[in-house]
């Protein structure tokens, strides 16, 4: 696994993070991808404060459990994840309720998230599944980035 990031530290209060993962573009075989691993990441930047994990309608029924066994909540949707995907993490941003956005995809359409996050004074951080499933301009939007 190679590491590109750096750890943020306030030692005043611990950072609150929130991690959303991009399930259609994460979770796919030839990308081999551990949600344990993913979560791990995302809690070493502070403690988690939102773990979500977004599906479509085709997602199996065991990826489900066994991503809510991993202390996930899913948002199944029935189309497209990234509008809901998005539009969540921009809101937890927004609001205040997360110091740290951790978004694993390898979606660029996640950019904007990120980049109003951080003009919200939140750190971001891209995770992507690997090397060649990397977008840069993901990782580039990013404060910090880490690929599987």
């Amino acid at each position: 696994m190679k590491l590109l990031r750096r750890i943020f530290e306030d030692k005043d209060s611990p950072q609150r993070v929130g991690l959303f993962v991009d399930g259609p573009n994460v979770l796919r075989s030839e990308f081999d991808v551990d949600l344990d691993e993913v979560r791990d990441i995302a809690a070493e930047y502070g403690p988690l404060a939102v773990t979500r994990l977004y599906v479509d309608q085709n997602a199996s029924p065991g990826l489900i459990q066994a991503a809510e066994a991993r202390g996930f909540e899913v948002r199944t949707t029935s189309g497209d994840v990234d509008v809901r995907l998005a539009v969540d993490a921009t809101n937890a941003a927004v609001a205040g309720q997360i110091d740290v956005l951790a978004v694993a995809s390898r979606d660029t359409d996640f950019k904007p998230a990120l980049e109003v996050a951080a003009r919200e004074g939140v750190k971001t951080v891209a995770i992507a599944p690997g090397e060649y499933g990397r977008s840069d301009a993901l990782r580039n939007a990013a404060e910090d980035a880490v690929t599987l």
